[in-house]
């Protein structure tokens, strides 16, 4: 059996095990990666982030053609289906793969791909598919593993019309129907997909809004629009059990419903990729579902391993994932890092229209007694979004009555992902830079989707007089 020893040893090579291998390396550390995929890149590069928003972008290309007019008359008669419109999505894989293997590569940074199970404090042994094993010691480690969906023990997930979102991927037609149990930010995303596909959703939620945490006038947006688009949502819904048959599945709720559909998708939950490391050995505490339990600083209970990413639990980011990681390194090697790095993460949300958001929510400020005011810009007064014809949605911008100081940034259409980052940027600003009165003096490029900051800010001082 082969030994090497490193300054550091990360497992896992999606978002928060690049961001940690990238930064140790570059502070003049020895790092080596374990990988227990064939390939890097983790959940976020092959069935997570990137595969799901390429398939989102080529929904959203070929909507936009069948509803244009100046293609009606088009040989084109009929939608791509879904296995046409998913491998969009493959070049834009192999090409992040790419990228991320000439990372590993120029900083001399070693990839094992295989099983990572702690030996000791300081050993993790790294199994591969054909039996072989070798070991890694090191003073430090950075688990960045991830999650996977929760998949409940009275399912049969090997039924080829249950998918969850590992595997709704790899469909290989276009249903007619489908129920998405679970209407966190995965159900929302798909649901919107697949109703832009012209296939009927339905939404089971098993709380009483979407997306709770939300500001609330975000929330009634995307549940009217998801609505007008023709999902049907149901709230506070839990299932007794699935049925499966050969033309379909049966999903039965404890209020006596039964929904039949083409396929059920089931969005409800994640868990943390955790099992079979050998973590119990080391007394490192992980929750019921598989998540480890850190302190603010990404330190499990044994202090020179740590753990970033969605194996942590929320916000189960890939941004904040890359950041954490990141952090972690810092703080292995520097003993602080710079706590602004892992706070005030903006949240995007690719439903259509995407949302973004950023800082209190109205329902936050209230419970707290901060008085605040509001600003609002309506897309649909946008020339900008006039010209794109992408109308729907709105920028809001809560703000501190008497400071007139930032306090949070919602969201709701076209770009809102890419809007987001121009009140983050004026948020972080120290002391008086960090104020409303920085979209009304500032100038903004004609027409853009940007302006809507200045037409929001100059609205919510309207309401202070």
């Amino acid at each position: 059996m082969t030994e090497k020893t490193f300054d550091m040893v990360v497992i896992g090579t999606g978002p928060g095990g690049e961001g940690a291998s990238m930064q140790a390396t570059k502070l003049g550390r020895s790092v080596a990666v374990v990988e227990r995929y064939t390939q890097l890149g983790g959940g976020c590069t092959h069935w997570g982030t990137i595969p799901s928003k390429a398939l989102r972008f080529a929904i959203f290309q070929a909507t936009q053609f069948f509803h244009n007019k100046m293609f009606r008359d088009s040989a084109v008669t009929s939608m791509p289906d879904f296995p046409t419109l998913r491998r969009s999505a493959g070049s834009v894989i192999e090409k992040q793969v790419d990228m991320r293997n000439s990372f590993y590569e120029r900083n001399d940074v070693p990839v094992l791909f295989g099983e990572a199970v702690f030996v000791d404090p300081n050993t993790v042994e790294v199994r591969d598919e054909y039996g072989g094993k070798r070991r890694l010691h090191a003073s430090s480690f950075i688990i960045a593993t991830g999650s996977r969906p929760f998949r409940p023990a009275d399912i049969d997930f090997s039924h080829p019309l249950i998918c969850d979102s590992d595997t709704i991927l790899s469909l290989n037609h276009t249903p007619k129907s489908i129920t998405i149990y679970g209407a966190g930010v995965i159900g929302c995303e798909y649901a919107s997909m697949f109703r832009n596909l012209g296939v009927k959703v339905n939404l089971i939620n098993t709380r009483d809004k979407l997306l709770e945490f939300l500001d609330d006038e975000i929330i009634d947006a995307l549940s009217y629009h998801l609505r007008e688009r023709g999902c049907l949502i149901r709230h506070n819904e839990t299932y007794s059990r699935v049925q499966p048959e050969d033309d379909g599945v049966i999903l039965h709720l404890k209020s006596g419903k039964q929904i039949k559909t083409d396929i059920l998708f089931w969005a409800a939950g994640r868990t943390g990729n955790t099992e079979n490391m050998g973590l119990e050995t080391l007394n490192i505490a992980v929750d019921k579902r598989g998540y480890i339990q850190t302190n603010q600083d990404f330190q499990t209970s044994v202090p020179h391993i740590y753990a970033v990413g969605d194996v942590v639990g929320i916000p189960s980011l890939a941004s904040a994932a890359y950041v954490q990681g990141r952090y972690a390194a810092h703080h292995v090697i520097n003993g602080s890092c710079e706590r602004a790095m892992v706070q005030d993460i903006p949240t995007g949300i690719y439903t259509s229209p995407e949302i973004s958001s950023l800082g209190k929510t109205e329902r936050q400020l209230t419970a707290e007694g901060i008085p605040y005011e509001v600003g609002h810009s309506m897309f649909k007064s946008l020339a900008r979004a006039q010209i794109t014809g992408q109308t729907t949605g709105m920028l809001k911008i809560l703000f501190h009555r008497e400071t007139l100081q930032l306090l949070g940034i919602h969201c709701f259409g076209a770009s809102a992902s890419e809007i987001i980052h121009i009140g983050q940027a004026i948020m972080s600003q120290p002391g008086e830079n960090n104020t409303l009165m920085y979209f009304v003096n500032s100038t903004f490029n004609y027409p853009t989707m940007a302006e809507a900051y200045r037409v929001a800010a100059l609205n919510g001082l309207n309401r202070l007089f």
